[in-house]
């Protein structure tokens, strides 16, 4: 078995780092590349009896809630389709302590990410903004009506994947020993990453943006001004393209507003929080929790039972997922497993409090910019007043995972 030294960790290092490009193709690399990497480091771990990176709190509550999957999928009507998800996710855990253990290791895997990712930014955003005024992409993957997709084909997730990794890429940016000129270079690719999201006709993945980089704004010292400008022309950017395209203006402003009647035709027209998809999908999957409110009906098992009768709310209830995390842990894992989503949520706005606590104070700050960064990652994937993915989607595991291996090095490291 390989054994996590010299050479060997540079190669591992680099391999994880891949994963950022790959996630570009599609699941399949990233997931066999997580699998593989964190069923050796569980062995190396087991065998070398190193269980400092798993004797930790957040390891053991991560832990605790993954037996509640498993024990939800084996109360489930269709127990192997469940468990498909729910024992699997294990390797979720592993990997980001195997990042910690690898940070810790050799840092210069902070550097392969960095590279991985401002080199996959700079190919998106030429491709996307090739096909955004050709109407396909260099290797000729054609719009989706007014969306682009760039590499992803019809896989509208470009938005998702920049706005998702938007947060480590700059976590990384603040770490690196860099030139005056490169920090130009990037603020530039932070404005065409902006713009790019917006463009992509990616509702929540801009709000996410914004979201994120409104909390690093807030809470971080030393690049707040660099990152606040990039960030209003940006802004400026998209106001001006918005003014010459009646097709973003109605995707990414009227479309929301109608959705959620905003604009009502009658006092008895009632306004709903999402789209009326989004609403009916979490109608039934509210019905599915007050059924079985404590351990649910089992991961994945929406798309299973959102067709039965007691469930169904309208034509529109049926999905593969509620397309809210915390609406589809209700539903598939009970109170149980979404109080793991809302204590990753409490504990994200925990650290913000006390932040913001330290520089009111003018004490020493709670947090280091670099976990400020870090921490804005994670608050997109636990905000839970935004439509979202499938929670147990092994594309969407592997970006929201990868922040927290960083995330946790930085607050357990020994120097």
């Amino acid at each position: 078995m390989i054994d996590f030294k010299y050479p060997y960790t540079k190669i591992i290092n680099l391999l994880l780092a891949s994963i950022v490009p790959f996630l570009v193709v599609g699941p399949f690399i990233p997931d066999l590349i997580v699998s593989i990497s964190s069923l050796f480091f569980l062995f190396y771990v087991i065998k070398n009896k190193k269980f400092y990176y798993f004797n930790n709190k957040f390891f053991f509550i991560f832990l605790f809630f993954w037996v509640i999957f498993i024990i939800s999928s084996l109360f489930s009507n269709d127990i192997f389709f469940s468990l498909k998800s729910s024992i699997f996710y294990f390797r979720i855990g592993v990997f980001s302590c195997l990042i910690w253990y690898l940070i810790e290791k050799d840092k210069s895997i902070l550097s392969y990410f960095y590279y991985f990712l401002v080199f996959t930014f700079l190919i998106l955003v030429i491709d996307g903004y090739y096909q955004y005024f050709n109407g396909e992409n260099i290797l000729g993957y054609k719009k989706y009506g007014n969306r682009i997709a760039s590499f992803f084909k019809d896989e509208l997730i470009m938005g998702s994947y920049l706005s998702r990794l938007f947060p480590l890429l700059f976590a990384l940016f603040l770490v690196k020993d860099k030139k005056r000129l490169e920090s130009y270079l990037i603020g530039f690719l932070f404005i065409l990453v902006d713009v790019l999201i917006f463009i992509s006709g990616e509702r929540t993945a801009f709000f996410f943006l914004n979201l994120s980089t409104i909390f690093v704004i807030i809470l971080i010292k030393k690049y707040q001004i660099f990152r606040l400008i990039t960030f209003i022309l940006g802004l400026i950017c998209i106001f001006l393209l918005s003014l010459n395209s009646t097709a973003l203006t109605e995707r990414m402003i009227l479309e929301p507003l109608k959705s959620i009647n905003f604009y009502k035709s009658s006092v008895n027209e009632k306004r709903i929080f999402f789209t009326k998809n989004h609403d009916s999908h979490i109608r039934t999957a509210f019905e599915m929790f007050k059924s079985n409110p404590v351990l649910g009906h089992g991961p994945k098992m929406f798309r299973k039972k959102c067709s039965e009768p007691q469930y169904r709310f309208d034509s529109r209830s049926c999905t593969t997922h509620p397309h809210n995390f915390f609406i589809q842990l209700l539903a598939e894992t009970g109170v149980l497993g979404f109080s793991y989503l809302f204590g990753c949520f409490f504990y994200v706005l925990y650290c913000a409090f006390r932040q913001i606590k330290s520089i009111v104070l003018k004490e020493e700050r709670y947090l280091t910019d670099y976990q400020v960064s870090l921490l804005g990652a994670i608050l997109i994937t636990v905000w839970p007043f935004s439509p979202n993915g499938n929670f147990f989607n092994n594309w969407l595991m592997i970006v929201y995972c990868l922040p927290v291996g960083f995330f946790l090095q930085s607050i357990y490291s020994k120097k």
